[in-house]
């Protein structure tokens, strides 16, 4: 079976693999502190379907408890070293199964074997948590291998600690008219998708929240990651075939035989 890719909305896609179903960062809010979504719906029911979860970090839109809570009972979710004494609101969600990673951890869940790896971003629960828990990365291994970059800037050895993978979900904007240091957006994608090399690629992370109040300060930074990803992909990684998604709408990539 064909890997199968569902983007839900910001970093939220799940990836079906050989029968399993992982959930990358769940986040099915209308409405998150001052962000309000303002693309697409709010994913349905069958979006919290899966065996495991993988949480990239502590920030609120990545690790969002409320949308946790909407998982299957006994499902997997992974977590960066630290997480649930970080974040007290996971200690009532008894009925899902929580296991703290690290970069070079590898579990396996169902029919895949997800590799935990390293991103450069500030992992830790803000405003004021302290840094003990590291931003990661994942990479899903069964009939593909899909790399899920969660949040993260360039580094010197993203290539090599990723490896060859056939998908690439990478973030491409964000949610404010300014990206701070640790993220990437279209160029430092399309740099970052050069640099990996893999045969697919679907840009996330941009396009679905929006700051209340701030519709109409610098509008294109909400609109335009996506296109402008696909353009500067275009110029740096030509051999990869991106796939630019609308929320909820899925694609099966090709992959190496």
């Amino acid at each position: 079976m064909p890997v199968e890719i569902t983007w839900w909305g910001h970093a939220t896609c799940t990836v079906e693999d050989s029968g399993t179903r992982v959930l990358t960062d769940p986040l099915f809010a209308r409405r998150l502190a001052h962000l309000r979504r303002r693309r697409g719906d709010v994913p349905p029911e069958r979006a919290a379907e899966a065996e495991a979860a993988l949480v990239s970090h502590l920030h609120a839109d990545h690790l969002h408890v409320p949308s946790l809570a909407r998982l299957s009972e006994g499902t997997t979710v992974l977590l960066p070293r630290g997480a649930r004494a970080a974040v007290p609101g996971l200690r009532k969600l008894t009925g899902l199964r929580f296991e703290e990673v690290v970069p070079g951890d590898e579990v396996r869940v169902g029919a895949v074997t997800v590799r935990v790896v390293s991103a450069r971003h500030d992992g830790r629960r803000l405003p004021v948590g302290p840094h003990r828990s590291p931003a990661l990365g994942f990479v899903v291994e069964g009939t593909a291998r899909t790399y899920f970059a969660g949040d993260t800037g360039l580094f010197d050895t993203m290539a090599e600690e990723v490896g060859p993978v056939d998908v690439a979900l990478l973030p491409v904007g964000g949610w404010g008219p300014f990206l701070g240091h640790g993220h990437l957006d279209a160029g430092r994608a399309a740099e970052a998708l050069a640099r990996i090399a893999p045969r697919s690629a679907v840009p996330v992370h941009f396009g679905t929240y929006w700051p209340i109040g701030m519709d109409a300060v610098r509008p294109h930074e909400f609109h335009a990651p996506g296109a402008e990803f696909v353009r500067q992909a275009g110029l740096r990684a030509p051999e990869v075939a991106v796939h630019l998604l609308d929320q909820g709408q899925r694609v099966r990539p090709e992959v190496a035989k």
